[in-house]
């Protein structure tokens, strides 16, 4: 096992469910015989080393997610012990652009390729916590990295998509979100490269009516609302192969009256005449992270003095103290205890 996995393996947790974790171990070792003669030596070489044994009877032992992942995607545990994790993690996003090039253009494929990629990050960055070699910042720092490269290649797959069904005429085809016009910001946890192991992805997905390359018949909002829908269910809809984010658009502008995409000079417009102080505070940490990223940053330098006002008057002051009393009023927070307690929004919380 790799140095930085080794050293810690003795804060793994015991199985809370020592008949699984047996039961893993069986699995494991009949899946080694299906390997290669290499990968058969290292998977056994695993199960038999102490640290290799405590490592899989943590992770069969306690999740039953976890144990799908290790038995459907053994080669990964396999490289994390070898390389350890930071080589591991860079080269799972490499293979994965390297697969989705020589994926056909199918959006069951790009979909497929994208779950299981998902299960071989989820395995991943568990094995690098549970085992200590990442901390708090790293293990957040990855998921975020993962669910961008994830939303980016799905919005690439459907920019190409579009592009050869003559709807769009695209600057340059190997780089399809460039000057598309089509923006995805990543907001709140994602924005900020804060993602946990449950959470959603934020996002808001704008599109700038004036650059973009769009050649269709339909009107350009309604092509723009329809790709938009598609890639959340890209990304969240469950398949054999499961999921890769859910996804949440309603930090978009006034999202009960506004589609799933806004114009860029609709959401300029908002923000310069009916933002409020909670999206000015989402905002602080929105990114580009798909798509037209430079028009994205444009974006983002045009609602620059919405978001950071130069005075804050009393009125704004206050409406920040009732932003608070309403999240108390709902979830109430007075008092931190152990059981019950909403780390969200309960009192001390993000």
């Amino acid at each position: 096992m790799h140095d930085a996995l080794v050293c810690n393996t003795t804060a793994l947790p015991r199985a809370s469910d020592p008949g699984a974790a047996a039961r893993g171990l069986e699995d494991w070792q009949q899946l080694a015989q299906k390997l290669d003669a290499l990968g058969r030596d290292a998977a056994v070489g695993l199960a038999e080393s102490d640290h290799g044994r405590q490592l899989l009877n943590a992770l069969f032992g306690n999740s039953p997610f976890l144990s799908q992942c290790v038995l459907q995607q053994a080669e990964t545990l396999l490289d994390i012990v070898q390389v350890g994790p930071d080589a591991a993690f860079d080269k799972l996003l490499t293979d994965l652009t390297a697969e989705l090039s020589a994926t056909p253009c199918r959006d069951d494929e790009v979909m497929r390729v994208l779950r299981r990629a998902r299960q071989r990050a989820a395995l991943l960055i568990a094995v690098a916590d549970l085992c200590g070699a990442w901390n708090g910042a790293q293990v957040t720092g990855a998921l975020s990295r993962f669910a961008d490269a994830a939303v980016a290649h799905a919005v690439d797959h459907l920019l190409r998509e579009r592009a050869q069904a003559g709807d769009l005429e695209l600057a340059d085809p190997e780089a399809p979100g460039v000057g598309s016009g089509w923006i995805i910001l990543g907001m709140g946890k994602l924005g900020g490269g804060e993602l946990n192991y449950s959470s959603d992805i934020d996002l808001i997905v704008l599109y700038d009516r004036d650059h973009a390359p769009y050649r269709g018949t339909r009107d350009c909002q309604d092509f723009f609302v329809r790709l938009t829908q598609r890639l959340a269910r890209f990304l969240e809809d469950r398949t054999g192969d499961g999921y890769v984010f859910r996804t949440d658009l309603r930090l978009r502008p006034d999202p009960a009256a506004t589609p799933p995409a806004v114009s860029v000079l609709a959401a300029e417009g908002y923000y310069a005449s009916l933002g409020q102080n909670w999206e000015r505070a989402a905002m602080i940490k929105a990114r580009p992270i798909a798509g037209d990223i430079a028009a994205g940053d444009a974006f983002l330098h045009a609602i620059r003095p919405f978001v950071w006002r130069k005075h804050l008057d009393f009125a704004a002051i206050q409406d920040i103290h009732s932003i608070k009393r309403q999240i108390r009023s709902h979830r109430g927070g007075g008092e931190i205890a152990a059981r019950g307690h909403n780390v969200k929004l309960g009192r001390g919380g993000i």
